[in-house]
Formats: C-alpha cells, sequence, structure tokens
C-alpha cells in the first residue's frame, strides 16, 4: 500500500470531492470497502482493465495532518496479459494510474517518485 501526499497547500478532499465516484469511473465498480493500517478503504474487485486484478484506494486520515491519498493495484502478470492478446491493455493502466494519481495529489510521476525517496532517504537509521 502506498501513500501520496497532496501538493503543498492542497487537500484531497478540494481535489477530488467524491473520491468513490473517482474510483469508480476509472477502475470499475467499488465491491466494498476494507480496512488498511486503520483507514477505510474501497475496493474495485473486478476492475475494468484487464491488467488490474484489484484496485484499493482511499484517504488515509491522520488527526492534525492533511489526508494521503492510499493506493494498491494488484496487476495481472504481462505474460498472462499479453498472451491474452490485452497488450494495449498495459499502456491503458499505466496512463488510467497516472492519470488517477496525478489528479488526486496534484504531482506527477517524477515528483511523486521524489517525494517518495525523500521519505525514503528520511527513515534510514542513523550509523
Amino acid at each position: 500500500m502506498k501513500q501520496y501526499k497532496m501538493r503543498r497547500g492542497e487537500h484531497l478532499d478540494d481535489r477530488m470531492p467524491d473520491l468513490k465516484a473517482e474510483i469508480e469511473e476509472r477502475f470499475g465498480p467499488v465491491s466494498g470497502t476494507e480496512e488498511h493500517d486503520g483507514h477505510e478503504l474501497y475496493a474495485v474487485e473486478d476492475p475494468v482493465n484487464p491488467v488490474f486484478e484489484r484496485v484499493v484506494a482511499g484517504a488515509a486520515s491522520y488527526s492534525g495532518k492533511k489526508d494521503k491519498l492510499a493506493v494498491h493495484f494488484e496487476e495481472r502478470p504481462a505474460e498472462e496479459v499479453i498472451a491474452e492478446g490485452n497488450a494495449d491493455a498495459a499502456a491503458d493502466a499505466v496512463d488510467a494510474k497516472n492519470d488517477f494519481l496525478l489528479e488526486a495529489t496534484g504531482r506527477d510521476a517524477k515528483s511523486r517518485r521524489e517525494s517518495l525517496k525523500r521519505e525514503v532517504e528520511d527513515d534510514a537509521p542513523d550509523y
């Protein structure tokens, strides 16, 4: 499960007031919710894109802090998807993920990567 920060000065509620509807529009019908680390997230058990086996996404709320977007994409093996003749779906899946994350966080793939890298560096033990 990855968690993404919003752009400075922005909030998830402002960027996506109806998060469930956005998830359904981009990935398929929400089949229920599940709890991860104390956060209630939406689960899509039958995504419209055949690359995804399952998508779990929602707001991760922390007291005194801005919400983060928590997302987990379970994907099928590329060989399996290609063997079924769905090679084009792989590119669509990447676009769907990046578009969703950009719309939700206001950050492009490069800035999301840099932010995650800084987080890992900050968590590294000092020797």
